[in-house]
């Protein structure tokens, strides 16, 4: 059992593992295929390097540099992460909530 917060994103990071993520997937009823975790991994990188969560519009360029125009675009994120998109990756993705989400 892992410690989170009153809205589901981990108080220690160090606490992320894939089991983690399919279990906070499944809270949001998102079974995680392999494009999730293509983007799971590139933001957990993102982070790894920045110490951040990247904005939306820096978010999908990265996505589309490294995955393909096809699955660089906000659409592509809400289809698979839904409601809001960043919020959602970042909780699964273990990271902190991004400053701009409510």
């Amino acid at each position: 059992m892992v410690e989170k917060d009153s809205e589901g994103f981990l108080r220690d990071l160090n606490d992320w593992s894939e089991e983690i993520a399919q279990e906070l997937a499944a809270q949001d009823g998102i079974k995680l295929s392999s494009d999730h975790w293509e983007i799971i991994h590139l933001v957990r990188d993102y982070y790894t390097h920045y110490r951040l969560f990247p904005q939306n519009r820096v978010l999908v360029k990265r996505i589309g540099d490294a995955l393909g125009k096809e699955k660089g675009t906000s659409i592509h994120l809400m289809t698979l992460f839904t409601g809001k998109p960043a919020k959602v990756l970042a909780r699964i993705s273990g990271l902190p909530k991004p400053p701009n989400c409510d």
